[in-house]
């Protein structure tokens, strides 16, 4: 298929799938859903393989391997544009990633007769009866699109410039006045749009039962004069910690193990210090943001636990509140948040009381979509 590039479509923000997890992002077996489309499609040695995402995720989704990604748009159309910037082959065919369930007679019959229109399309007969505008209409004329649909791509190119919104690929063709042929499409073809659609997607298998372990380590000197902050509470104190946000060690620690868990990489990363935006930040308001990207990435955090090491202050008549601060913002029951404190018998930087040292392990598993 040396004249064909593939392009999977899938920068859509999920609003209605109604779940944490982004659909892309559920996980089957290992394989989150984007990559277990794509590889469905790799037999067929397709020239290029291009994956549509947002722009945040596409550095995750490098992790996994060596497709060609785009930055998608606001709308499906302006992420078609995108990718097409990138195709140099006759013929692009071009699918949704949440159209998850491969037919592969179906991709045959597509592309078996890439030669015969400008526009190859699977499409359904409509076998229920048929109302628009309120009234019977002639459901022997009407169709059920579906994709992938493979174009010629300089004339679909041409087609999607318009100011018009089209919702697939054939619509833009056929208002350009290309040539369409309807093929055979597939029942099993479903589209993936909200949370109940899970369940008529036999093709999909639960994620694998794997547990995700990450390590984090943060270190901060004193600072007079300055709040001090830790595990999310507020500790009456002359000094708080230097750093370029809040300071506070143990959130920072945390945030490293969850991302190390998931393979974000780490803090900085994330957050540099370089960025004014995060200067004096709360930096429970990071831990929302890391919470936040790591359950939209299908995972589920299972439990946390640190070790603050410190001779000054006094620890323990402070855990309770920040067990609940913490679990409270992690999205597990307390529990599940274990604090243990330490000090370093008088040895070091800790043991001169210059500053504070937290190491922390958190655990996460695949978001469990079957339990819906």
């Amino acid at each position: 298929m040396n004249n064909i590039t593939l392009v999977l479509l899938g920068a859509g923000n999920s609003t209605r799938f109604g779940l944490k997890a982004k659909k892309q992002w559920l996980y089957i077996g290992d394989d989150p859903l984007w990559y277990f489309v794509t590889k469905q499609f790799k037999s067929y040695g397709f020239k290029e393989t291009i994956i549509v995402s947002s722009f945040q995720e596409i550095e995750y989704m490098k992790k996994f391997d060596t497709f060609t990604f785009v930055e998608g748009g606001e709308t499906r159309q302006e992420s078609l544009k995108n990718a097409l910037k990138n195709v140099s082959t006759k013929y692009v065919l071009v699918s949704d990633i949440a159209r998850c369930c491969i037919n592969h007679d179906m991709i045959k019959r597509i592309l078996g007769n890439r030669e015969k229109a400008d526009c190859i399309v699977p499409a359904l007969n409509i076998s229920d009866t048929l109302y628009m505008d309120n009234s019977p209409a002639n459901r022997e004329s009407a169709k059920l699109i579906q994709t992938p649909q493979l174009s010629e791509t300089k004339l679909l190119l041409k087609a999607i410039q318009s100011d018009e919104v089209f919702t697939d690929d054939s619509s833009a063709m056929h208002k350009s006045g290309n040539k369409i042929l309807f093929v055979e499409g597939s029942q099993n073809a479903h589209k993936l749009t909200f949370a109940d659609d899970l369940k008529k997607l036999t093709c999909l298998k639960p994620p694998s039962q794997k547990t995700f372990v990450g390590f984090g380590i943060d270190t901060h000197p004193f600072e007079q004069n300055k709040p001090m902050y830790l595990c999310g509470e507020m500790i009456e104190n002359s000094f708080g910690f230097k750093a370029h946000s809040d300071g506070d060690v143990a959130i920072h620690a945390i945030i490293d193990a969850l991302l190390g868990a998931a393979g974000l990489g780490d803090i900085g990363e994330f957050f540099p210090d370089t960025d004014n935006k995060y200067k004096g930040i709360d930096s429970k308001e990071l831990l929302k943001i890391c919470v936040d990207r790591i359950n939209t990435y299908g995972f589920d955090i299972n439990n946390v636990d640190i070790t603050i090491l410190a001779e000054i202050p006094k620890i323990s008549p402070h855990k309770e509140k920040m067990r609940q601060t913490l679990s409270k913002i992690l999205g597990i029951n307390q529990r599940s948040v274990n604090i243990k404190a330490t000090t370093s018998e008088k040895l070091g930087f800790v043991g001169r009381c210059e500053g504070i040292s937290v190491h922390a392990i958190a655990t996460l598993n695949y978001f469990n979509w079957t339990k819906l």
